[in-house]
């Protein structure tokens, strides 16, 4: 029997737990995990543990590890962060407003034998609780808060998780293998050693 109907998650914890329930499956639906990311209504209360801002760069911080299935994170954008344009190595990215608002940007991949500006497809701003979806074949993305007086704050999930992605240069198309990093991890701050090659979501 199909389960048809969305339940509804009340609570971060509701959310975490359906998830872990529908990443065990091997055969993932992109709509209803967007479904479900989305109606959860952000609650800071539920978190702002997960919250840590850096006055420099964004941060990624993990919340949960979803039974190696999946990484859940919270990514925090002090006013101006940004991205560098990146990929998803292979994986299926969603991202949900919790906070604020975030611009993203999308890229076509860069062919080999161009070496000029990157092709910009689209551009659209990341409204409160929408979620986005991302994976390497519909392109490349960018993702910045413009704002410059609101932070803003976005809960990511990507699913396999990884490890490093390909961060590239705009105006060549030069890439470059980035190794992903976590600001804190469930709320506790990782050691410095750890964090300093973080460049990219």
């Amino acid at each position: 029997m199909e389960q048809t109907e969305v339940v509804k998650p009340e609570t971060l914890d509701d959310l975490i737990k359906i998830l872990h329930s529908i990443f065990e499956s091997d055969c993932i639906n992109v709509e209803e995990v967007q479904n479900i990311m989305e109606s959860y209504e952000s609650n800071p209360q539920e978190w702002m543990k997960y919250a840590k801002f850096d006055q420099y760069r964004y941060t990624r911080n993990l919340v949960d590890e979803g039974n190696g299935k999946f990484n859940l994170m919270v990514l925090c954008w002090g006013e101006g962060h940004g991205s560098s344009i990146h990929d998803h190595t292979e994986s299926h990215c969603f991202m949900k407003l919790l906070q604020g608002q975030l611009k993203e940007t999308l890229f076509e991949w860069p062919e080999n034998k161009s070496h000029g500006d990157m092709v910009q497809k689209s551009q659209r701003i990341l409204q409160e609780n929408k979620v986005a979806y991302i994976n390497d074949s519909i392109g490349l993305h960018r993702v910045e808060n413009v704002s410059h007086t609101e932070c803003a704050v976005s809960l990511h999930l990507y699913s396999p998780p990884f490890e490093t992605c390909q961060t590239f240069d705009q105006r060549t198309g030069h890439k470059n293998a980035v190794k992903m990093t976590f600001w804190s991890k469930y709320g506790e701050r990782t050691p410095f050693e750890t964090t300093v090659s973080q460049e990219n979501n």
